[in-house]
């Protein structure tokens, strides 16, 4: 079915027209409203075009949670300039592969991360334009951007295939930019009714604006959806004021505020959360949130239950879904419901296929590959490789299929088996065993290590290691942990280790992962 050729930002634009009064970020002690966010985006949007960029120029987007990162989309939804979302637990090598495999021309950063910055500048021709945010300064390169020049709309013709960049580890171990066109992200949130941007907006002002909040990283795509999909929506984005995860924080945010929606992502946050209200005195009045939603990683049933116990009016939404489709599959649960782990709906455009790609029968107990059509991304920036693999057409329908298998239960139901490799889901953070085998043998005393992904209550999986010495004798886990710092950021860093003494491969070279799971209590 067409789509309509929607951008966001033109919904901004009429947006601001309708509803300036209204608070559209919260960020601690301030509050920025839509007139405001309106015009400090707009002058952004000219800064960046005055500093060389055109249309398609893409921007890196080297931030944590703060308003700058709301503020820089939308300034880049308006000139027509490409998002392109940057891990920033990368180190630097990292770092350079995402912001060269991007062709970044413009980079804003956190300050904090300035001299990680410095040390790649000469290696980034292509960039025109540095942008750094100081949430403490008042004349940071990025708020003088923000606060100085024209603030009016800018009156350019856009495009709803206009792109935005979303950067995952895909189905290998290299980052990969997921190219996403406005008008299919409009559709994929739920605005498929929108007929134009001007009578969107008339609608919207007559609703009452919700407190949304992002609980998770907006640099990954469930947290970035989510604020997005809220200021589309006319409501407010809450944001945490901190730099990683705090449940005390985020409780009194949603008390404060009277937040109505929280995004997390699946366990990683329920077991930080639930951990701190089952120790905790204080009674939060968390009866203002109507919906937690989450996506990107797993939820148990028993964390599902046990939200429900703090959150008395909250339906919650497990979605699954990926930054190369969207609506695979949900779950929605709600207090005195049973829910099990990993059981979804099967979503309105999906199908599951085999391997030869035969629809797969309910109920027959075959495992088969999660595809969906209609609303789909264009492929992945500058891997047409990659791209036929994980976009085939199957009987004349384009379909995504990032590498997710179930099996179809008789009532149609899908269980979620994982991913079709190896890759670790830790927290909703994709890693590959490869890379981290390669990090720790680049150790003079590492002979060889292979790495599986152990389950884990808060994590989903944790990332452990067996590693065989060139002595055959246990090497200190310090030692490894700090000879990892400069290879690969921490997230990827193991949470256990095993030493062994023998061989860990097969004949061929692969990693005998029967033997590697026997080690580590799986099998």
């Amino acid at each position: 079915m067409e789509v309509p050729d929607l951008n966001f930002g033109d919904f901004l634009d009429e947006l601001a027209k309708v509803i300036p009064d209204r608070p559209a970020i919260v960020y601690g002690e301030q509050t920025i409203g839509w007139k405001e966010f309106d015009e400090r985006s707009n002058r952004l949007a000219r800064a960046l075009l005055e500093g060389g960029l055109e249309a398609g120029s893409k921007v890196a987007f080297y931030l944590r949670n703060s308003p700058a990162y709301v503020e820089l989309f939308a300034a880049c939804a308006k000139a027509r300039l490409t998002h392109a979302n940057v891990n920033y637990l990368y180190v630097d090598e990292e770092l350079f592969y995402v912001l060269d495999n991007a062709d970044a021309e413009a980079v804003a950063y956190d300050a904090e991360f300035a001299p990680h910055i410095e040390a790649l500048r000469e290696r980034l021709p292509l960039v025109k334009t540095y942008l750094e945010v100081d949430v403490s300064s008042a004349s940071s390169s990025f708020e003088n951007a923000c606060r100085d020049g024209d603030p009016s709309p800018l009156g350019i013709n856009r495009s709803g295939s206009d792109l935005y960049f979303m950067y995952t580890g895909g189905t290998t171990g290299y980052p990969k930019a997921v190219m996403w066109e406005h008008k299919h992200r409009i559709a994929i949130i739920g605005m498929t009714e929108a007929e134009d941007a001007g009578s969107h907006a008339a609608d919207i002002a007559e609703n009452e604006p919700t407190m949304v909040l992002p609980a998770c990283p907006l640099m990954h795509s469930t947290g970035f959806t989510t604020t997005v999909s809220a200021l589309m929506s006319g409501h407010c984005v809450v944001l945490l004021p901190s730099r990683s995860f705090d449940a005390d924080i985020c409780l009194s945010e949603i008390e404060r505020h009277q937040v109505s929606r929280l995004a997390i992502v699946g366990d990683a946050f329920s077991v930080p959360i639930l951990d701190h209200l089952k120790s905790t005195d204080r009674e939060y009045d968390l009866s203002s949130v109507t919906l937690i939603s989450s996506a990107g990683a797993m939820w148990s049933a028993e964390r599902k239950q046990g939200l429900l116990e703090y959150f008395p009016n909250a339906t919650l939404s497990d979605s699954l879904g990926s930054s190369e489709g969207s609506r695979l599959g949900a779950r929605v649960t709600i207090r005195g419901d049973d829910t099990e782990t990993a059981k979804f709906e099967i979503g309105p455009t999906v199908k599951v296929f085999t391997e030869d790609f035969r629809e797969l029968e309910p109920g027959s107990g075959e495992p088969g590959m999660i595809a969906t059509s209609g609303s789909i991304p264009l492929g992945y920036y500058k891997d047409e490789e990659r791209t036929a693999k994980t976009f085939p057409t199957i009987d004349g329908v384009r379909y995504s299929m990032a590498g997710d298998w179930c099996t179809v239960e008789t009532d149609g139901t899908m269980t979620l088996l994982g991913r079709g490799n190896n890759c670790i889901n830790s927290g909703g953070e994709k890693i590959y065993p490869e890379e981290v085998e390669e990090a720790l043998k680049l150790h003079p005393d590492v002979f060889d290590a292979a790495v599986i992904g152990v389950p884990d209550d808060r994590w989903g999986q944790a990332v452990s290691a067996i590693v065989r010495t060139r002595d055959n004798q246990p090497l200190g886990e310090d030692l490894l942990k700090e000879h990892l710092l400069t290879k690969i950021a921490r997230y990827k860093h193991p949470k256990q280790y095993r030493f062994v003494d023998n061989r860990i491969r097969h004949e061929n070279g692969k990693v005998n992962y029967r033997a590697v799971r026997k080690i580590m209590g799986l099998d």
